[in-house]
């Protein structure tokens, strides 16, 4: 019996080397394959995704819409303090891409819905147990949304709207950091809006005057910080913030 020639292991190795090639190359296709059903799979989970949250959106904005038809001179505030509240939220370095943002701006009155009209329109001024029943709406709001988990931290803006950055707000009287930041940021926003918008008994201010009305309560009614971050957002920008939603 004769030993292999040179040919004989030559003929082995490229046969060898063939099966293997055959073998990488149909792993290749499989890892393709996988990659491809993977890329379908997640094109459908997004486009469910972006169905869903258009769906939460509308949802949320029919809330706010039933809340802001209950006051014609507040007409659309919820839409322009959402948009000016996005625009510093973004400059006091908070991730704006999350809606739970957006939609705690758009319900953030939520809880007037469980306050009287004759009260919550009442021209005079309000009795102290007219103004208890007012201050308790951030916490009738938190409890509407209370189970409704796709709003996340959004609610946090709901119940902490009026807290002040020196302790004296409502309804938890939080105060400083204690408050959270979107919070706070809210606030800023929503007196902005208050100061330019026109009332029964006054006329709306120029962005630059409602800017120094703000910074003189930096440190007493509002965060120094988000104050600061105001300062960095122009009037022509938040004069087309409001134009876009007038």
């Amino acid at each position: 019996m004769t030993a292999p020639g040179n040919g004989d292991n030559v003929a082995s190795l490229r046969a060898q080397l063939q099966r293997t090639e055959r073998q990488a190359s149909a792993r290749q296709h499989q890892l393709e394959r996988y990659a491809a059903d993977l890329r379908e799979v997640f094109k459908q989970e997004r486009s469910r995704a972006q169905q869903l949250r258009a769906s939460y959106k509308a949802t949320v904005q029919a809330l706010s819409n039933a809340v802001e038809a209950r006051d014609a001179y507040t007409g659309k505030h919820a839409e322009r303090v959402t948009a000016y509240g996005i625009a510093l939220a973004r400059a006091s370095g908070l991730d704006t891409h999350a809606p739970e943002l957006e939609f705690g701006f758009l319900l953030h009155d939520v809880g007037k819905v469980g306050v009287p009209d004759a009260i919550l329109f009442k021209p005079g001024a309000l009795s102290d147990d007219e103004f208890a029943l007012i201050a308790q709406h951030p916490v009738i709001g938190s409890e509407i949304l209370r189970d409704v988990d796709f709003l996340g931290e959004g609610k946090l803006v709901v119940r902490h709207h009026h807290e002040r950055w020196d302790g004296e707000g409502y309804p938890d009287r939080l105060a400083g950091d204690q408050i959270p930041l979107a919070a706070r940021v809210f606030a800023v926003a929503d007196a902005l809006d208050a100061l330019t918008t026109d009332r029964p008994y006054r006329r709306g201010t120029r962005f630059a005057r409602a800017r120094e009305e703000i910074r003189s309560n930096a440190g007493t009614q509002f965060d120094p910080d988000v104050v600061d971050a105001l300062e960095t957002i122009s009037d022509e920008t938040f004069a087309e913030l409001r134009a876009g939603n007038a």
